[in-house]
């Protein structure tokens, strides 16, 4: 018989594998400074593509002020208790109600986290009869939820609706066979590769199949569609969508998020929901905060114009100079190379050091062995010198990778 700690070493994973050269620096790095395009890396200052700040929230003056106010009249620990107990507010209900006008939704629930939002409303929203449906590039919080799940799920190809109609045919001879439901879950935004689910064309499948429609528009919320409502908005789908899901850790720029459906399955959810029922309500600050994001969000149209003139030309420039940026059609932009992972660590190491670049850098098993992702996300504060900057030396580092230059069986060691 094997010991739990002695296993783990073997099961540290491609990543984990390493840790002890990477931590720090690859991996777990710390950023320091005012959030912006400029942050401070390892003492020097570095033009940041790495925080999911897209309409530039999180020190805006007037966020700062509410959170600040809100901290000095609340503290950090009102309400103490759950919301069902003891942690209601009068704020809490007005940012539910605030999300729900603004997305076209009848009702909304408030969440204290994205990921743990999602995986505990799948574990609540089906029970062992029914059978999931989900996009196979789906996130892992979405992959978790599923596993939680004691009944049959199929996964279909990526954005393949030949793929989703074959899973669908599938799951409703079994339905129809276990008495249960057919639940289907995808993404507005999936967060590597920048495209959009196609929920415009999901949602016409209802008129042949029975089921309905859970989407994380963690990416979506706040960048897609006229108004930032969403991915849903933008492709003119949104009443189809039955369960609606964003984090506040993206366009908000804070911590929170949300469910918005109707009546009768947020009423379900907050009485089935477990890590809502049995977890401390989101601290007044935040959700004080939140509600102040959500009315520039609603109110200061110019913030996602900004971005979307940032995503353009950075998306257009990178396109021009003969880089590969996959499908997105969203502000998450991927630009993809080949090469190992000590390579990606050298191309890194190159990028910080010597041309002052911080991206977020993804190997395998996120993407497929021998490609190497940097992945930048644009900020409606960045400036568009940022991204002719950053188009420079990434033509630099190509070059070199091209070359050769990066070709080692080691990481590459910082100091």
């Amino acid at each position: 018989m094997k010991d739990i700690f002695e296993k783990i070493e073997s099961r540290m994973g491609p990543l984990g594998m390493y840790a002890d050269d990477s931590h720090g620096y690859y991996t777990f790095p710390k950023l320091e400074g005012p959030i912006g395009p400029r942050m401070v890396f390892r003492g020097k200052t570095r033009l940041n593509w790495s925080l999911n700040n897209y309409l530039g929230l999180a020190n805006h003056p007037e966020v700062m002020q509410a959170d600040a106010e809100a901290a000095q009249q609340f503290g950090m620990a009102y309400p103490m208790g759950a919301r069902m107990m003891s942690g209601n507010s009068n704020y809490h209900e007005q940012l539910e109600q605030d999300l729900a006008s603004f997305i076209g939704k009848p009702d909304v629930i408030l969440l204290n986290y994205g990921y743990q939002g999602v995986l505990s409303a799948i574990d609540a929203l089906v029970d062992r009869h029914d059978i999931i449906v989900y996009d196979a590039e789906s996130h892992a919080c979405i992959i978790d939820g599923v596993r939680l799940h004691m009944g049959k799920r199929f996964v279909y190809t990526h954005n393949n609706m030949e793929s989703l109609e074959q899973q669908l045919k599938r799951a409703t001879r079994l339905a129809e066979q276990t008495g249960g439901a057919i639940l289907v879950i995808t993404e507005g935004v999936f967060g590597m590769s920048g495209s959009q689910g196609k929920l415009a064309e999901i949602v016409a499948m209802k008129e042949r199949y029975n089921f309905r429609l859970f989407v994380d528009d963690a990416h979506g919320f706040g960048t897609m569609g006229k108004t930032g409502a969403g991915t849903g908005e933008e492709q003119n789908c949104m009443d189809g969508i039955d369960v609606y899901f964003s984090t506040f850790a993206k366009s908000m720029a804070g911590i929170g998020a949300f469910i918005g459906s109707t009546p009768q399955v947020i009423k379900f959810l907050r009485y089935n929901m477990r890590s809502q029922i049995y977890a401390k309500a989101l601290p007044m600050p935040l959700v004080i905060g939140s509600i102040k994001r959500l009315e520039l969000i609603r109110t200061r149209p110019e913030l996602k114009d900004n971005l979307w003139k940032i995503v353009d030309a950075l998306q257009n420039g990178l396109r021009e100079a003969g880089f590969n940026i996959g499908v997105t059609t969203t502000p998450v932009t991927p630009v993809l190379l080949n090469g190992t992972i000590p390579e990606a660590t050298h191309m890194t190491h190159d990028l910080r050091e010597n041309y002052n670049i911080f991206c977020s850098i993804v190997v395998y098993p996120v993407v497929p062995k021998g490609v190497i992702m940097l992945r930048l996300i644009p900020t409606a504060v960045h400036s568009l010198d940022d991204v002719a900057e950053t188009i420079s030396a990434f033509k630099a580092i190509k070059g070199k990778l091209d070359n050769g230059e990066y070709r080692q069986e080691k990481l590459a060691q910082f100091q």
